[in-house]
């Protein structure tokens, strides 16, 4: 209770004095001031801060559509030499088709000459000369799918 009645006393002795409450007064408005230029640069501190950012972001913005063009325009190549590939691919399968029908023919015609042949041989065993002549004959027609395979790759 002494600290309350001594506060009295100092406010009762305050309020005559006007020259010292005109001091606090001032040291009060010096201090408001003080605060008032603090807070100001704080504020110009931190709108500069978000403007910094703000910059950094959108520099950050600008590289990375640089980026995703050149991965666009990447991609758009890619997509043509794939585009052109499949179409050579597929022009390769056609020519495949056709070249493996082509030699299953060629290969079925040899089959064919080769039971003729057969059946001849059993005729001709009586005699040497054809039966000498009959067998090269039979190595050159065993020869000849090897060439039609050879021949497939000169397309």
């Amino acid at each position: 209770m002494a600290s309350s009645s001594g506060t009295s006393s100092g406010g009762s002795t305050l309020l005559p004095n006007s020259g010292s409450e005109e001091d606090l007064q001032l040291v009060m408005d010096q201090r408001k001031k003080k605060r008032m230029l603090s807070n100001r640069e704080s504020a110009r501190r931190s709108r500069m801060r978000k403007q910094k950012h703000l910059d950094e972001l959108m520099a950050q913005m600008a590289q990375l559509r640089k980026e995703n063009n050149q991965i666009l325009t990447s991609m758009n190549v890619t997509t043509q030499h794939y585009l052109a590939i499949e179409a050579e691919n597929s022009v390769l399968r056609a020519q495949m088709g056709e070249l493996n029908n082509r030699l299953q023919s060629l290969n079925d015609i040899i089959q064919y000459i080769n039971v003729s042949n057969n059946s001849i041989e059993t005729e001709d065993t009586l005699i040497g000369a054809d039966n000498f002549m009959n067998s090269w004959n039979s190595l050159y027609l065993h020869q000849q799918p090897i060439m039609a395979s050879a021949d497939m790759f000169q397309y």
